[in-house]
């Protein structure tokens, strides 16, 4: 047995070493479509290997070089290779390194290229399995946020910087945003809608973060703590010391007090009773009936719907994490 199987192996590492020997020649003399298909032959060997390691390996080194060579279609199946590995090698033990390397490679793909959103949603989906979280791994939404910024695509940076746990890039980032595509009477708003949705999202220590971000460095904004000359951003900074006492009855007082405010934006009123019943204890808010709520009930019913539904669409809810999105224009 072990005879028939010595020779088997050596001849399998033989053919491995013939392949990259002819990959090394076809990306010299500059035979980029010869050379993806000496990667994708060793992706397979490999596989059927289960040598899950070194083909992760061959498969992001082979990416960049495409990329570098500004061959953006075949880094980016590459790239989907990679994702496809990861999968088929379940218990990845450096994951974090591999949702950073996969940013890397979705960052150094131009937007142009129809493959890097399917990259993009794939890597999102990767990272919420191996990290058991549904929305996605934060760093994976940082990563993707940071590059959207960068690109100056404020409204996708928006939508992954929700999701990122990092409220000091993404008060930043909204600044920027208000400065860009706001008026200056919807300086509140901006801050205001972000913060709501982060509690939604269970996530009080980046709201804060956000919302101490985006008050100290907006231009406009004189302070950081009130009395602010806005009203929404009083209301914001006392809803979120409120948070830590539970007290129901206060918080109902607070939103009483702004209501005026509140009403600029009909999708508060969803927020709020979802965070009435995160942290105040309040029973949750009877269904509306089939009727009424428009365009705005249905979108935060996506927005809600992640929380409760374990069988949701997760390749639809990460493509652009739009399902947790209510549009500010």
């Amino acid at each position: 047995m072990e005879n028939t199987e010595v020779p088997d192996s050596k001849a399998a590492s033989r053919g491995v070493s013939r392949v990259l020997a002819k990959l090394e020649l076809s990306f010299q003399s500059g035979d980029y479509y010869e050379a993806h298909q000496m990667y994708r032959t060793l992706y397979f060997r490999y596989l059927s290997q289960k040598r899950y390691s070194d083909c992760l390996e061959l498969l992001f080194k082979g990416a960049m070089r495409f990329l570098v060579s500004e061959q953006y279609g075949s880094g980016a199946d590459l790239g989907l290779l990679v994702v496809d590995t990861l999968e088929k090698a379940k218990n990845v033990a450096d994951y974090e390194l591999w949702i950073q390397r996969l940013g890397l490679l979705i960052s150094k793909i131009t937007p142009n290229i129809v493959e890097r959103e399917t990259l993009l949603a794939r890597s999102v989906k990767w990272s919420s399995e191996v990290s058991n979280n549904k929305m996605g791994h934060p760093l994976m939404h940082k990563i993707i946020a940071s590059m959207f910024w960068t690109e100056e695509n404020l409204e996708q940076a928006r939508h992954h910087y929700l999701l990122s746990r990092d409220g000091t890039g993404c008060g930043k980032m909204l600044v920027e945003l208000s400065q860009l595509k706001g008026y200056s009477s919807e300086i509140d708003l901006f801050i205001a809608q972000v913060v709501l949705q982060q509690l939604c999202l269970k996530e009080k220590s980046s709201a804060v973060q956000t919302f101490e971000t985006y008050t100290k460095h907006h231009p406009v904004i004189t302070t950081s703590e009130p009395p602010f000359t806005m009203p929404l951003l009083n209301f914001v900074f006392y809803l979120l010391k409120l948070i830590d006492t539970g007290k129901l009855n206060i918080f109902r007082t607070l939103c009483e007090l702004y209501k005026p405010s509140l009403a600029r934006d009909p999708s508060y009123e969803k927020y709020l009773q979802k965070i009435a019943v995160f942290y105040f204890n309040a029973p949750p808010p009877q269904a509306p009936n089939s009727s009424g709520g428009g365009l705005f009930a249905d979108l935060i019913n996506q927005f809600f719907q992640g929380f409760d539904d374990d069988d949701e669409d997760t390749e639809a809810t990460t493509a652009n994490a739009s399902a947790v999105d209510v549009d500010l224009d």
